[in-house]
This record gives C-alpha cells, sequence and structure tokens, in this order.
C-alpha cells in the first residue's frame, strides 16, 4: 500500500469518525450511555478506555464503516424502564437529535474541509479549455486541453458563454474553432440535444483563483447545500429513467480520493468535503438501516404519539442492511 492510498483512506476515516462523533455526543448531551465507539466491525484490534468512562473506544478487524452502541438502542437487549440513561428512555427530541447529530456532523465538517480547500488552493474557475467525454465532442476529435476559442463566428472568452452559445443550438451543425498547442484547428461538432439544451460532451479544466477570507467563508457555507441538492436531483433523475445510476463501492471511493490527494492538497481537501457532505445527505434518506429510516420511524411517533413495535423496526433495519451490502458488493465487483 502506498503512501496516497493510506492518505486517502484515512481521510475516509476521519469522516466516519466525525459521522459516530455527532451521534456520541448528542447522545451524551441528552443524557444517554455510549458503551462503544467503534472504528470497523469483527474483533477489536486496539481499545481503550479511560478510567472512569462507561465508554470504549475501539479499533475493529474489518475496516468498514463505523458505529456507535448506545446503552437500550438495541430492542433485543433487556432495559430497566428506570435507567434515564438508556436510549429507549430518552425524549422523544433526544432520540431525535442522537440520530440526526451524525449526518449534520458530516455536513458542517464538509464546510470545514471547504472552507481550508479554498484558503489554501483558492477557488476552481472554470476556462474554456476542455476535456472531452463520450459525445459529440469526442466523436469530432477534440482532444484534452483543448481550448475553445470560437464558435460559430463568436469569439469565446469564458466557459459560462460558451456553455450557453452551445446550448441555444442544439442539433445544429457548429464550427468550433480550437487552439492544440500552436495550431488553431476547425471541428464541425453538432451538439446533442439533451435536458438543459444542446450538448457537446465536454467538462472545463479549473484553474485557481486567490479568494478573500470572507468570499471563502460564504462559499464553505452555501457548497455543502449545493451538493446535497445535486444528491436529491441525481437520484430524482435515476428513479425517473433520465440517468442511468454510477455508484462506486469502497474500493472506487478510495480510487477517487487516491487520485485527488496525489494531484493536489486543496483537491484532496475538496474531494473529502464534497464526500462528507454526500454522505450527511445520503445518511438521512428514509432508507431503513440509515439515519433517514430510524428518523422515519421516530416521525412516525411524533405523529401517532406511540412507539413503533421495535422488534419489528430492528428487524425492517437488518433487512435494509442487507439489501445495502448486497450493493455495496455488486458496485464493487463490477467496478473491478
Amino acid at each position: 500500500m502506498n503512501a496516497v492510498v493510506l492518505v486517502a483512506i484515512l481521510g475516509l476515516a476521519v469522516l466516519m469518525i466525525v459521522h459516530e462523533a455527532g451521534h456520541l455526543l448528542a447522545a451524551r448531551a441528552f443524557g444517554m450511555r455510549v458503551v462503544r465507539f467503534s472504528i470497523g466491525f469483527g474483533p477489536a484490534l486496539w481499545r481503550y478506555q479511560a478510567k472512569g468512562s462507561e465508554t470504549v473506544y475501539q479499533i475493529a478487524l474489518i475496516p468498514f464503516l463505523a458505529y456507535v452502541q448506545i446503552a437500550g438502542m438495541n430492542p433485543f437487549e433487556d432495559v430497566d424502564p428506570d435507567d434515564k440513561s438508556s436510549y429507549a428512555n430518552a425524549s422523544l427530541i433526544g432520540r431525535i437529535s442522537a440520530i440526526f447529530a451524525g449526518p449534520l456532523s458530516n455536513y458542517l465538517f464538509a464546510s470545514v474541509l471547504f472552507f481550508a480547500a479554498l484558503i489554501i488552493g483558492g477557488k476552481p474557475v472554470p476556462t474554456t479549455s476542455v476535456v472531452p467525454m463520450d459525445g459529440p465532442a469526442k466523436s469530432a476529435q477534440m482532444k484534452k486541453g483543448d481550448t475553445i476559442l470560437n464558435i460559430d463566428g463568436v469569439t469565446v472568452t469564458d466557459w459560462d458563454q460558451m456553455r450557453a452559445l452551445i446550448s441555444a443550438r442544439a442539433n445544429k451543425p457548429l464550427d468550433i474553432i480550437v487552439q492544440r498547442g500552436k495550431e488553431h484547428l476547425t471541428l464541425k461538432i453538432t451538439p446533442q440535444l439533451k435536458e438543459g439544451g444542446g450538448k457537446i460532451g465536454v467538462t472545463p479544466i479549473d484553474k485557481q483563483v486567490p479568494i478573500s477570507l470572507r468570499e471563502a467563508l460564504s462559499a464553505s457555507v452555501q457548497l455543502p447545500f449545493k451538493v446535497v441538492e445535486d444528491l436529491v436531483s441525481g437520484l430524482s433523475r435515476i428513479i425517473t429513467g433520465k440517468e442511468k445510476p454510477d455508484f462506486k463501492g469502497p474500493v472506487g471511493i478510495v480510487r477517487e480520493t487516491s487520485k485527488a490527494a496525489e494531484r493536489s492538497t486543496p483537491e484532496f481537501f475538496w474531494f473529502l468535503a464534497a464526500l462528507s457532505a454526500y454522505l450527511g445527505g445520503f445518511n438521512l434518506l428514509p432508507f431503513p438501516a440509515l439515519d433517514g429510516g430510524r428518523l422515519a420511524f421516530l416521525a412516525y411517533e411524533a405523529v401517532t404519539r406511540r412507539k413503533p413495535n421495535a422488534r419489528v423496526e430492528a428487524n425492517i433495519h437488518a433487512f435494509g442492511l442487507m439489501l445495502l451490502i448486497a450493493l455495496i458488493t455488486v458496485v464493487t465487483f463490477r467496478g473491478n
């Protein structure tokens, strides 16, 4: 294992620790007893319990995800109805807070990472130098690093202007002049009509521009929301069949994180920030085994004023967890 991969794994581990720390701190704030804080599953390789503390901190054999064990959260354990430190006896607000705090921690930590990336490396600004993806531009032999100078006689000055010109000319052949090294080449490209207008299938090459402290603070607050917004939008397109799913398993995520770490520290922080916000948003989806699934049951309790059957809920979450593990397994093996 090389150093870059190790850094990537440690970075991802930090995101998991932040998530579980949110659960832990919120549970303690509402008087719940936290029995265990574990990174990974299975037999413990290392454990620590401070004198006078009820919490065991450990690193387990299987380095996959992490978890916090809160007393009384498992419906199959005996719960003393007089035990005020049990999750089962905590107030509804306390239980909602303990569950919601994990995704919230990831969301807030994303702001911290975005801020660090912006202060260290500046903000990324898209240029008219592009990378062709699958689509008309690649078919027309456009190359990575080509700079688009002119579209049908209109001089191109920035990415937004270029995108607007192409978007307005769907299914119309365009003469696009690009600079490749010292050469100027004219490529005949017809934008495909897709959602939002004409597309030729390119992504911009960003340049880093220095940013003020105030701008960095403002952007770091807005960017996590944009990530979650894109997550919801992407899932809706997948569900309606407008877009094919492109999920990555743990191996793929480590690979992409390693690439970001290899390119630069700001890109590494930026990637982790986006992933942290994504994890926060994804965990709030109302799917069994996710925090959002647990919050759905708590919402039912809030509306009906009665607790759902704890064992039925536990079995639903167990089934959801099996589905998630199966999905992760399939995605991992297909991606390799």
